[in-house]
């Protein structure tokens, strides 16, 4: 049989319609361990591509026969030579074009609001966990959180009639890079940031533009401090029914406050943050997290990620309701787990206060989001 292609957006269909698919992962162990493809009727297989080198004959008795199978690897090259070893032992066989690169860089974009003031699209970063948003008003559009890959932000607004003009990170990113400053410059956009968060480029401090207003107020942004996960935490509250929450609100959990090494001092930030501020947002607003840990379990009916505020505090009771002693050593219990790999390094080029080259930018990326605290029991 000949050997066939998936790319990551074919991945992805498979991924929301639920579909069987054997995924033969020829990745290092630990590397498959630690962030796969992920879907809820996938089955895996994973041995390294160096035991294959002389042939698949050994292995054959554990790949299904009457099923498809996809190879993957961290690039491409590997799995296709073992697809076309697997082709020649005569099973339907595909290998997953790009490699685990290709899948951290894929986004989803999918609508999530619309109503005669505004349209809201969701681009889902499958692979990566990270979620970025536009949202278009007549003929200008602003982007939330924006991913490296801008040109899709762009053609995302083109293909709507409408000019970026504005652009928003709710914080600075540590598990992946921001686009901001490069899509302020390639769209002419302004770019906000708080200031707090110490990036060496020119910006517009959110300190100073706490209120966006643009099409005749028609689409209004509000900029709600909520420190936390680190000190310039903001989430964007949008014409009083969109709580774009950044990594504060996640659909089933918190921002970790402790990337920044102060962990007690962060989590006593973020703990005032959802018992003072977001305490006082009604239920019904929808709320658009910056990541999620779960797409299965996170992704709603309406094929989105984001939940109103009211099933997010009833899905995450104990945190909405702990005392602040509980919530700190809640927060300090889970301040353990692994930190977003590279990710003083990402901060750092995030700040402006480094530049590395498309390919380092890929290196750096690599892996699973590890921005949550969710609920240890």
């Amino acid at each position: 049989m000949a050997v066939k292609e998936m790319n990551a957006k074919e991945m992805t269909t498979k991924v929301l319609n639920k579909e069987d698919l054997f995924i033969f992962d020829v990745r290092n162990v630990a590397d498959f361990n630690d962030w796969k493809i992920e879907g809820e009727n996938f089955q895996y297989l994973n041995i390294p591509y160096f035991e294959l080198i002389d042939g698949v004959e050994d292995i054959m008795d554990q790949l299904p026969k009457d099923k498809e199978i996809v190879v993957v690897c961290a690039k491409e090259g590997s799995s296709k030579m073992v697809a076309d070893m697997l082709s020649e032992e005569g099973l339907d066989v595909a290998y997953f074009k790009g490699g685990m690169k290709a899948w951290s860089e894929h986004l989803h974009k999918t609508k999530v609001y619309e109503d005669k003031d505004i349209s809201v699209y969701q681009f889902v970063r499958v692979g990566k966990g990270c979620l970025s948003y536009m949202v278009v008003s007549e003929d200008e559009a602003l982007i939330v959180d924006p991913a490296r890959f801008v040109d899709e932000y762009i053609e995302a607004a083109k293909e709507e009639g409408a000019t970026i003009t504005h652009i928003v990170d709710s914080h600075l990113h540590a598990d992946h890079i921001s686009g901001g400053k490069e899509l302020a410059d390639a769209t002419g956009g302004s770019y906000y940031l708080m200031k707090s968060e110490g990036a060496v480029f020119d910006f517009k401090p959110f300190e100073e533009h706490e209120r966006i207003e643009f099409k005749n107020i028609e689409l209004e942004v509000l900029a709600v401090k909520t420190p936390g996960h680190t000190p310039g935490s903001v989430s964007f509250f949008v014409n009083k029914k969109l709580l774009f929450s950044g990594d504060t609100i996640f659909v089933s959990g918190l921002g970790r406050p402790d990337l920044g090494n102060k962990v007690r001092e962060w989590a006593n930030d973020l703990y005032n943050t959802v018992y003072n501020k977001v305490s006082e947002i009604a239920d019904d607003v929808i709320v658009l997290p910056a990541h999620y840990a779960d797409f299965d379990g996170e992704m709603n009916e309406e094929g989105f990620i984001g939940d109103t505020l009211g099933n997010i505090r009833e899905r995450n009771e104990k945190m909405f309701t702990a005392s602040r002693e509980d919530f700190l050593n809640d927060v300090e219990k889970s301040a353990s787990s692994v930190k977003p790999p590279n990710f003083e390094e990402i901060v750092m080029i995030n700040r402006g206060m480094e530049e590395v080259d498309y390919g380092r930018k890929q290196e750096l990326e690599i892996g699973p989001n590890r921005c949550a605290v969710h609920h240890t029991d």
